[in-house]
């Protein structure tokens, strides 16, 4: 049985999951609702005196490492790690390490099994960032670990959990804790390998983040206590929230444009993320595109089930590509072998020839018991002292 484990490393949280065989066999829309193989943690690291990596950890005393995920940030500096100088991509392969171990070790009944897993990524990041994480990820030893970007791998959730799909357009609305992430990728049968339509759109501008620091500006603007209590719950806040998420839909509509499309062409919008969670995020989406939205439960596992999904799909057909080839070997076996018993068999039919000339019987005689079954003919050559 394959099993798929499936990472997403943000700028704040770290999500990872497994898919296994019996995932996606319950009906559309509660395919994700049965599994809880799921982990979400900050993304931070620690080093203790050994070198050993903790992912998640806020220590007492000493430092974490935070704000590495993102390669794109130049401002990011390398860390030092006793002996070793790590850049961020070192950093989020160490952090995928730590997570493969940790999840191997938490479920037992991947061992044992083929695992796939899979890595996610901005779609935004460039070869030159993919190829750093990938060299990264090699350096330590994790070359089969995939690297996915991730609205490809929401799209594959979407297509799990709603599947099959018409041939058509989605746009992933990732709305996370440090940026808002837009991309429009093609769905359904006949996709290319690279299903991105036009060019990724990010913000720094929406998110958590920047949602925090509006309520914060909100709340320094009132004038008591009380009115900074009113202004940053409740009505207000969700007032704020649903301006925060309608002021987001330039970036959406820039990314439209570019693609040389309008809402009109795409099929649905698909939101993931851990800033989506509040329910107006979504009711904001409809009401203003017009277009179906879906999101899951927690929109912040959508990416790293998806890559799950992704990773067993991968594993399988290892599995099978495996199987086959195993299968072509025991045919080429039985040719061989078949080969040699029609050779034995036209050696055999020579001196049983000689021997019936010898006896005085008639070829055609010799011809009818070669004729017969194989067992046959191996009882009459040990009667006859020819085996």
């Amino acid at each position: 049985m394959a099993v798929g484990l499936g990472l997403s490393i943000g700028t704040v949280n770290t999500v990872s999951a497994l898919a296994e065989e019996g995932s996606v066999k319950a009906p559309p829309g509660r395919r994700w609702h049965q599994r809880s193989q799921s982990l979400t943690r900050r993304t931070t690291l620690t080093f203790d005196s050994t070198g050993m990596a903790k992912v998640g950890m806020i220590p007492r005393h000493g430092r974490a490492i935070v704000e590495f995920a993102d390669l794109t940030q130049r401002s990011i500096m390398s860390a030092r790690v006793g002996h070793r100088a790590l850049s961020p991509a070192d950093l989020v392969a160490v952090v995928a390490e730590s997570l493969i171990g940790e999840t191997l070790a938490d479920y037992p009944r991947c061992d044992g099994h083929d695992v796939g897993i899979a890595l996610t990524y901005p779609a935004r990041y460039t070869e030159a960032h993919v190829g750093d994480l990938r060299a990264s990820l090699d350096a330590i030893g994790l070359d089969h670990v995939e690297l996915v970007a991730e609205p490809i791998a929401a799209a594959a959730w979407l297509e799990a959990d709603r599947g099959p799909l018409m041939p058509g357009l989605a746009l992933v609305y990732d709305l996370g804790g440090a940026s808002l992430d837009v991309t429009l990728v093609r769905v359904g049968a006949g996709c290319p390998r690279n299903p991105i339509v036009g060019e990724p759109m990010r913000s720094a501008e929406f998110g958590g983040r920047a949602f925090g620091a509006l309520v914060a500006s909100r709340a320094a603007n009132s004038q008591s206590a009380a009115s900074i209590s009113g202004s940053v719950t409740g009505t207000t806040a969700d007032q704020l929230r649903t301006e925060h998420v309608r002021a987001s839909l330039q970036l959406v509509y820039r990314c439209l444009r570019v693609a040389d499309v309008t809402m009109a062409d795409v099929d649905c919008v698909l939101v993931v993320g851990g800033a989506a969670r509040p329910v107006e995020v979504a009711q904001v989406l409809a009401g203003e595109l017009a277009r179906p939205v879906i999101i899951a439960p927690d929109p912040e596992r959508t990416i790293a089930d998806g890559a799950a999904i992704l990773a067993r799909g991968a594993a399988v057909a290892a599995e099978e590509s495996a199987g086959k080839h195993h299968g072509r070997r025991r045919i080429g076996a039985h040719r061989r072998a078949a080969t040699r018993a029609v050779v034995l068999s036209q050696r055999t039919k020579q001196r049983l020839t000689r021997v019936a000339l010898a006896a005085g019987l008639s070829v055609a005689g010799v011809g009818m018991a070669l004729a017969l079954p194989a067992d046959a003919v191996i009882v009459g050559l040990a009667q006859l002292g020819l085996h």
